[in-house]
């Protein structure tokens, strides 16, 4: 059995950004078309989803790795906002809670903004 209190695995976290745009790589650029963003949560959000893809949840939101970047855009985001209620049950603290709240709120956003990408940015 895979254990998760490794060393690395607490300084894991996600960052989220919404961007008007599909964001450039480089950060320094990205900051261009950033609109939002959420640095409190990373590490509960990626403990969240860490343990949900162990459990085989399926989902968009499950599908983001907490190691790797990925980009969603608003058709996947709106996608993504359907699956919170879900992943609301399965939160396991207060941390996890909020973390979802703000990655919901940036969901939101994302859906109703034409053109617009989330980046998670992972470890």
């Amino acid at each position: 059995m895979l254990s998760l209190c490794g060393r690395h695995h607490e300084h894991v976290g996600i960052d989220v950004e919404l961007h008007s745009a599909r964001p450039t790589r480089n950060w320094r650029k990205s900051r261009a078309t950033l609109l939002q963003s959420s640095y409190g949560h990373g590490d509960a959000l990626a403990d969240l989803i860490g343990s949900l893809r162990l459990l085989g949840v399926p989902g968009r939101l499950t599908a983001v790795d907490p190691y790797e970047d990925a980009l969603m855009n608003e058709q996947e985001a709106a996608v993504a906002l359907g699956e919170i209620p879900d992943l609301r049950q399965r939160c396991t603290d207060e941390r996890q809670l909020a973390a979802l709240d703000d990655l919901a709120k940036l969901l939101e956003q994302c859906a109703g903004t034409p053109g617009s990408y989330l980046w998670f940015q992972g470890d």
